[in-house]
C-alpha cells in the first residue's frame, strides 16, 4: 500500500489547514500521526474506512476532524484553531486495526508533510 500525504504549509496561530492522504488501496483503518523536532511520534487521529470508528488524541479534540472519501481512497485531516504546538511533520498511515493509537499497529506509512504554525 502506498500513501501520499499533502497539504502541509505555514499558517498563523488560529488558522486552518487541510491535509490529504491518497492511498493506493484501502486498509481497514487509516490514521494521522505527527512528530515534532526532538520529540517522539505522536498519535493524532484515526478512522476506519467504513467511517464508523473514529478516535482523536486529547490535544486535538474539538479542533481537528478526520474524514475519508471511500470512492477516492483518500483520507483528510481538517485542522482548525491551530496552535504553535501543532507544528510537526504529519504522517498518514494505514493498518488493519481499528481505533488504534499505537503506531506499531500501522503497517503502511506515507512520506510526511510539514505543518508549521507561527505565533
Amino acid at each position: 500500500v502506498q500513501l501520499q500525504a499533502s497539504g502541509g504549509g505555514l499558517v498563523q496561530a488560529g488558522g486552518s489547514l487541510r491535509l490529504s492522504c491518497a492511498a493506493s488501496r484501502r486498509t481497514f483503518a487509516v490514521g494521522w500521526f505527527r512528530q515534532a523536532p526532538g520529540k517522539e511520534r505522536e498519535f493524532v487521529a484515526t478512522i476506519s474506512w467504513s467511517g464508523d470508528r473514529i478516535l482523536y488524541a486529547d490535544p486535538v479534540k474539538g479542533r481537528f476532524t478526520i474524514a475519508r472519501d471511500s470512492a477516492k481512497n483518500t483520507m483528510y485531516l481538517q485542522m482548525n484553531s491551530l496552535k504553535p504546538e501543532d507544528t510537526a511533520v504529519y504522517y498518514c498511515a494505514g493498518g488493519d486495526y481499528s481505533r488504534s493509537s499505537d503506531y506499531k499497529k500501522y503497517a503502511y506509512w506515507g512520506q510526511g508533510t510539514l505543518v508549521t504554525v507561527s505565533s
